[in-house]
């Protein structure tokens, strides 16, 4: 059992949080981590600050900027996730980013580096399935889970090939666009998730646009894992280094109603 498999069998379903290493400084980064710890986050992914976030709405554009800014460079990175193994050795902690920063110095440094900080997945917005050679192979070499993206142009021709390799948790972006804007019909994700989920025995998480309790709890009914980004970026946008405090508050809204919901699935 990994990291991943274990909070996704022991919280069905995981709350998945998201900031951007490095938002708004290096140092500041830790608090905010372990305010998602401390409010009920099951998984963390921790954003690689990038030049040209192409997926990635305003909030998350803005969060890059603020973290180039501030200095961050992947060695920042990677010591902040060997940090937080170290405080907090069973939480699952996912690198999300571009595959320039994860394939210039060539995949099996990044994948060894990534290994020994203590990551347990990869989510590269940029390399498609087809291209999986390009990380593929070195990340499953370190033990390290390659978290494949589906989207809802992602037809039942391309599907396999999405799923073909993907590991830790499939993550369904459940709007055609960028993150933080909007959010999808509920209608649209069911018939989504129910599809990859006949597909696959890998866990399926869904985000992109879900901000409230509500909207957690009624994606907790139907997906394996909520994921929660923008928001929390809002959160530390707004409250700078004293973010900490308030995202805590927050994930504990979210991971309340989640398991709200859950009781009354099982109920």
């Amino acid at each position: 059992m990994t990291r991943l498999s274990t909070a996704f069998a022991k919280a069905h379903p995981a709350l998945v949080t998201f900031v951007t290493a490095g938002d708004p400084t290096p140092h500041a980064t830790a608090a905010v981590l372990d305010a998602l710890v401390a409010g009920g986050a099951d998984v963390i992914e921790l954003g690689m600050p990038f030049t040209d976030p192409m997926a990635d709405g305003p909030a998350i554009q803005a969060a890059n900027l603020r973290s180039l800014a501030a200095g961050t460079k992947t060695a920042d990175i990677l010591n902040i996730a060997k940090a937080f193994r170290a405080r907090h050795p069973d939480t699952p902690l996912v690198l999300m980013g571009y595959a320039n920063p994860m394939t210039i110095r060539g995949a099996d440094w990044f994948a060894a580096a990534a290994r020994d900080a203590g990551v347990d997945g990869v989510i590269c917005v940029d390399i498609p399935p087809e291209e999986d050679e390009e990380l593929g192979p070195a990340l499953r070499s370190a033990g390290i889970d390659l978290i494949r993206l589906a989207t809802p142009t992602t037809d039942a021709a391309r599907l396999p090939t999405v799923l073909n390799g993907a590991s830790g948790f499939v993550y369904y972006v459940s709007v055609a666009g960028i993150t933080g804007l909007q959010q999808a019909a509920q209608s649209s994700i069911e018939d989504a998730v129910a599809k990859l989920k006949a597909a696959t025995i890998v866990p399926v998480a869904v985000g992109f646009g879900i901000r409230t309790p509500e909207q957690a709890a009624a994606v907790a009914k139907v997906a394996d894992g909520v994921v929660v980004g923008s928001a929390i970026v809002d959160l530390v946008a707004q409250h700078g280094a004293a973010a900490a405090e308030p995202v805590r508050a927050y994930i504990q809204s979210l991971s309340s109603a989640i398991r709200a919901a859950r009781m009354e699935v099982t109920a």
